[in-house]
C-alpha cells in the first residue's frame, strides 16, 4: 500500500483537548494523535507519524457509506457521524475539562458511540504505544476496579467502558465489536496514570456523559465572555488558540503536533509543541480582540518566569512548563507522515537570534497596559530592559522571523521591530508616568528608522526588501504598516504590496520568500504560507482595497477543512494543507484579516493599526511616523 493510501490528508483531522494536552481525530473517528498529559509528551497514541508503530484508537463502522461531523456549537466537542449500509451511528469525542481555579485537570479522554437509526457494526481498537511509538505497553483487567490499564516505563492509562474489551496480547491492544441499535451507547474513558502509583478508580457510564455534557458547557461559557456578533471563523479560530494555551502557566504553543511536513517526502519538518514569544504575542493580541484580554496577562506572567525576569536569559521559544533546553532529536524508528523523515522532537531554533522578539514582547505590554494595568517597579525594569536590548542589538543580523538554517543576516522585518521596541518602549512610560533615558530611546528608535529607509529599500523598485543587500520579496513586509512602521499608502509600501503580489503570490496563496533564492538553509521546496496569505488581506484592507480583500478572505476561507481548521501551509498546486496542524499563526492571521475588513469599512476605521482599534486607550500607532 502507498504512502498516500496509508496515512489520510491532514485536513482529515479535527483538534480536541483540555488546555494541557491534545489529540488530533479523523474524519472516519480514529484517533491517531493523543498526548494526554501536556502538549509535548511522548504521546499515547502517534499513528499521524507512523501507520504500522504509531497506536491509535480506531473505531472501524463495517459497510461504511460516508462520515459527516462537525462541533458542537461553540465548543471544542466534536460529533462526527458514521453512516453505513444497515444504519447510522453517532461519535462524540472530547477531554473532559476541570472546573478551574485549584481543582487538577482530569487529563481524560472522552469517547461516547450511539446507534441513531437502524443497526450499525463496528470493530474497535485501543493501541497505546508510548515514548513515540517505540514501548509497547504492558496491557492488565482489574477485575475488582472493573478497568483496564496499559502501562510502561513512566507513562500509563487507566481505561474506563461499559463495552465488552478483550486484552489481545499479541497485538498489544485492546479489541472489541459492537452492534448498536437506536439509542444504545457505549462509553470510554482514557485516563492519565502514572505506573508507579495507579489510581484504578471506575469512571462510569453515567458520568462520562455528565463529563461530555460539562465539557460542552464550560466551552459555551468561555465563548459567550467574548464580544457579540463574532463570524462563526472567528469564532472557531478563538477555540482553537484557547485550545493551545497551557492552562497552568499562560504559554501558548504554535500548534500540538510534530514533523507534519511543509512538503510530503521532504525534511522541513519541525516539532511546533513549543511557545514562541512572536506567535505568542500575536495570539495574545488575536484573543484580545475578539474579548479574551485574560490571556494577555498570563502570557506576561510566563515571559517573566522563563527568563527569572532577566532580559538578558530571554530565548525566542520555551517549554510550554517554561523549560528552556529544548534539544532537537531525531525520532529514527517512526516513518513520518507519507514517509516525510526525518521526524524531530524539539527545536533547535529556540536557541536562534531573532531580533523581532524585543519588539513582539513590548508590542504585547503596550496591550498590557493599554488594559489599564500599572507595571511595579520590577516590571517596568525588566521592560525597559527590553528596550534597552533592543537598542544595544538592533545592528547586529540574526536568523529572522522565519528562522532559517543559513548564515545570519540583515533581516529588515528584525529591523524594525527593533523600532517597534524603541516606539512601544517610549509610549508605555510616556503612559505610566515612568522614568527612562528617553532622549536616547528617542535618537535610536530615529536610527533604526534611517537604516531601514537606507539599507532596507530596492532603489530600483522602491519597495522594501527582506533583508540588507539583497532584491529578494519577504511577505513579512506586509506587516510593517500593521505594526505603525510605515503608512499603508507610503509610496514605498504600494510598491512593497504590488511587489510581493508579482512575485510570492499564486493565485490567493502567498509564499514567505522564494526558498529556491533564499539561501536559508534549507533544501528548496515548500507550500504557501497560510498566515502570510490573510496578511495579505490586512495590507489590501488598510489600503481600503476593500472588495479585493473580501474576495481574497473569502478564497481563503474555502481553504480550511470541513470543520473550520487551517495548517501552516498549503500545496500552491493541489491546495492540499500542509505542515503542523492545526496552526496557531494562521488562526491568529484569519482573525486579524477578519477584524480590518469588519473595522476598515467604516470610515473612521481607515488606515488604523489593529491594536489600535480593539482599545480605546491604545495610543496613535503611527503617530511618529516620519520624524
Amino acid at each position: 500500500m502507498s504512502d498516500r493510501a496509508r496515512y489520510a490528508p491532514i485536513s482529515d483531522y479535527a483538534l480536541i483537548g483540555d488546555c494541557h494536552g491534545s489529540a488530533l481525530v479523523r474524519r472516519d473517528g480514529s484517533i491517531d494523535w493523543l498526548c494526554l498529559t501536556r502538549f509535548d509528551s511522548g504521546g499515547v497514541f502517534v499513528r499521524l507519524l507512523d501507520d504500522q508503530r504509531g497506536g491509535a484508537f480506531r473505531i472501524s463502522a463495517r459497510d461504511l457509506i460516508e462520515t459527516r461531523r462537525r462541533y458542537l456549537p461553540d465548543t471544542n466537542v466534536l460529533e462526527t457521524t458514521l453512516v453505513t449500509r444497515t444504519g447510522e451511528a453517532r461519535l462524540t469525542d472530547c477531554f473532559a475539562m476541570r472546573k478551574g481555579g485549584r481543582e487538577r485537570p482530569l487529563r481524560q479522554l472522552l469517547r461516547r458511540i450511539e446507534g441513531v437509526r437502524g443497526r450499525v457494526e463496528l470493530e474497535l481498537e485501543i493501541t497505546p504505544r508510548y515514548d513515540y511509538g517505540d514501548l509497547h505497553p504492558w496491557l492488565r483487567w482489574h477485575q475488582k476496579e472493573r478497568v483496564w490499564s496499559a502501562v510502561g516505563g513512566d507513562d500509563g492509562i487507566v481505561v474506563s467502558s461499559d463495552a465488552p474489551l478483550a486484552i489481545d496480547r499479541e497485538g498489544c491492544a485492546f479489541r472489541c465489536t459492537l452492534t448498536l441499535g437506536p439509542r444504545q451507547r457505549r462509553r470510554f474513558a482514557l485516563t492519565a496514570a502514572q505506573p508507579w502509583a495507579l489510581q484504578l478508580r471506575r469512571v462510569s457510564a453515567r458520568e462520562i456523559d455528565a463529563r461530555i455534557g460539562r465539557a460542552a458547557r464550560w466551552w459555551r461559557a468561555w465563548v459567550a465572555r467574548a464580544h457579540d456578533g463574532l463570524a462563526p471563523e472567528v469564532t472557531r479560530s478563538a477555540l482553537v488558540l484557547k485550545l493551545l494555551t497551557c492552562a497552568p502557566t499562560g504559554a501558548i504553543v504554535a500548534a500540538p503536533t510534530t514533523s507534519l511536513p511543509e512538503r510530503p517526502g521532504g525534511s522541513r519538518n519541525w516539532d511546533y509543541r513549543l511557545s514562541w514569544i512572536r506567535d505568542s504575542t500575536m495570539t495574545l493580541a488575536a484573543l484580545f480582540s475578539v474579548g479574551h484580554p485574560e490571556a494577555a496577562s498570563a502570557f506576561q506572567r510566563f515571559i517573566r518566569t522563563a527568563t527569572a525576569g532577566r532580559v538578558e536569559e530571554l530565548q525566542i521559544a520555551y517549554g510550554c512548563y517554561g523549560e528552556r533546553r529544548l534539544p532537537e532529536l531525531e525520532v529514527t524508528h517512526l516513518d513520518g507522515w507519507r514517509g516525510s523523515r526525518p521526524v524531530r522532537v524539539g527545536n533547535a531554533a529556540a536557541h536562534q537570534t531573532q531580533l523581532d522578539v524585543y519588539g513582539e514582547l513590548l508590542q504585547a505590554a503596550h496591550l498590557w497596559v493599554g488594559l489599564e494595568k500599572h507595571p511595579d517597579e520590577d516590571e517596568w525594569r525588566f521592560l525597559s530592559d527590553l528596550v534597552e536590548a533592543a537598542a544595544r542589538r538592533w545592528p547586529e543580523p540574526d536568523r529572522g522571523l522565519w528562522e532559517t538554517r543559513g548564515e545570519p543576516r540583515h533581516f529588515v522585518y528584525s529591523k524594525v521591530m527593533c523600532w517597534v521596541a524603541l516606539d512601544c518602549g517610549l509610549r508605555i512610560a510616556e503612559r505610566i508616568g515612568a522614568r527612562c533615558d528617553r532622549e536616547r530611546w528617542q535618537s535610536v528608535r530615529d536610527q533604526i528608522r534611517r537604516s531601514v529607509e537606507e539599507n532596507g529599500v530596492d532603489r530600483e523598485r522602491g519597495c522594501f526588501v527582506q533583508a540588507y543587500g539583497s532584491r529578494e520579496l519577504d511577505a513579512s513586509l506586509l506587516r510593517l504598516p500593521i505594526v505603525g512602521f510605515v503608512p499603508v499608502d507610503d509610496p514605498r509600501m504600494r510598491a512593497t504590496l504590488e511587489a510581493v503580489r508579482e512575485d510570492l503570490a499564486v493565485g490567493p496563496l502567498v509564499r514567505r520568500y522564494r526558498s529556491e533564492q533564499a539561501g536559508d538553509g534549507l533544501p528548496a521546496g515548500e507550500g504557501a504560507f497560510l498566515m502570510a496569505s490573510f496578511w495579505l488581506v490586512d495590507a489590501l484592507a488598510m489600503a481600503g482595497r476593500d472588495d479585493e480583500a473580501a474576495e481574497l478572505y473569502r478564497e481563503l476561507l474555502a481553504l480550511g477543512n470541513d470543520v473550520g481548521l487551517y495548517s501552516e501551509e498549503c500545496d500552491l498546486e493541489t491546495r492540499e494543507l500542509l505542515g503542523n496542524f492545526p496552526q496557531a499563526f494562521t488562526h491568529v492571521a484569519l482573525i486579524t484579516a477578519a477584524d480590518q475588513l469588519r473595522r476598515l469599512r467604516s470610515e473612521h476605521g481607515a488606515g488604523r493599526s489593529l491594536a489600535e482599534r480593539h482599545h480605546p486607550a491604545w495610543p496613535e500607532m503611527s503617530s511618529s511616523l516620519g520624524t
